[in-house]
């Protein structure tokens, strides 16, 4: 059974902008996202679900639809995943030209909340210290080891849920390594979603106790929680200090200096206290990246096997 609702937009929405962020790799047997429909699995506190949002940008409306048992859960939390609430108070584009001009180019970009930490938590430990390809690679390895289907119905395609948190909270360490996930990784992975409860308190607080609460995990650390705090608080002043190319692509894009560290980054984006997350976002949107020096990072396997085949 489908349930549905509509959303009603003030503004703009641009889907791709704004749930991109939750796409783990293309092939994500939990997603699929394109310019005016998202279909995504998930799991709520009352059971799994699949949502489906289908924009129509002129008639300034989104409807949405869910199956599942987890399914009013979904729907209700729609208009945040979707950024409908997305708060641009104190945000003035117009103080940089280039913010301004990145702004006028994305005006359906919003900063959307999940409202649930486990919902980024899995794909954001794999993804620290890795390439993008090993990080994708390991996540769906994991999801098609758990191989749990999403509710499904007529108006949504067959996904798979993410893993369940307990299931990861109790897969031994080789299962990972299988996956391509070194034991630091692993070990992380096991930890935050034995104490996934306590973690999820993080989405009520205010910025600096939920950041204690999230980096009070080891080898969860400003980077993880930051992406966190964006996705799952939907907090736009959170930037991933550490990553590995941010700085230079918010340096190269604001004042074309091809190099910065995570200092310089922070002093470009101070302008924007309360906001930085956001101009820092607009900045990887833009597409426009720091030339490239020196090698590329290869992919590692850390010992990792073919996963099974969906069905399989």
């Amino acid at each position: 059974m489908t349930t549905t609702r509509t959303i009603v937009l003030d503004r703009p929405l641009d889907l791709r902008a704004t749930l991109g962020g939750l796409l783990v790799g293309r092939g994500d047997p939990t997603m699929r996202l394109d310019a005016t429909t998202m279909v995504r699995a998930t799991r709520t506190p009352d059971g799994p679900a699949t949502l489906r949002l289908d924009l129509d940008q002129d008639a300034s409306v989104v409807t949405a639809r869910a199956a599942g048992p987890g399914a009013t859960h979904a729907l209700e939390t729609a208009p945040a995943l979707a950024g409908v609430d997305d708060d641009r108070t104190g945000f003035d584009p117009t103080s940089h030209e280039i913010v301004a001009r990145l702004d006028a180019r994305r005006p359906g970009f919003r900063i959307g909340r999940t409202g649930r930490v486990v919902d980024v938590l899995l794909p954001t430990i794999l993804a620290q210290k890795v390439t993008g390809t090993e990080a994708v690679r390991a996540f769906q390895h994991l999801t098609l080891v758990a191989g749990e289907p999403a509710p499904t119905s007529p108006d949504v395609p067959d996904l798979l849920l993410p893993p369940d948190p307990a299931w990861l909270a109790h897969t031994p360490t080789w299962q990972y390594t299988a996956a391509g996930v070194d034991r630091s990784r692993a070990v992380t992975i096991i930890e935050s979603h034995r104490r996934l409860a306590r973690l999820e308190e993080a989405v009520a607080m205010d910025p600096d106790d939920a950041r204690a609460r999230l980096t009070a995990i080891r080898g969860i650390g400003p980077w993880t929680a930051a992406i966190i705090e964006r996705h799952a608080r939907g907090d736009p002043d959170a930037v991933e200090v550490g990553d590995f190319h941010l700085p230079n692509t918010v340096a190269w894009t604001l004042v074309r200096e091809p190099r910065a560290d995570d200092d310089r980054m922070l002093e470009l984006l101070a302008p924007f206290a309360g906001h930085r997350g956001r101009v820092a976002r607009l900045c990887e949107l833009a597409g426009s990246f720091a030339p490239r020096r020196g090698p590329r990072h290869a992919p590692r396997r850390f010992g990792q096997r073919r996963p099974p085949r969906p069905g399989g």
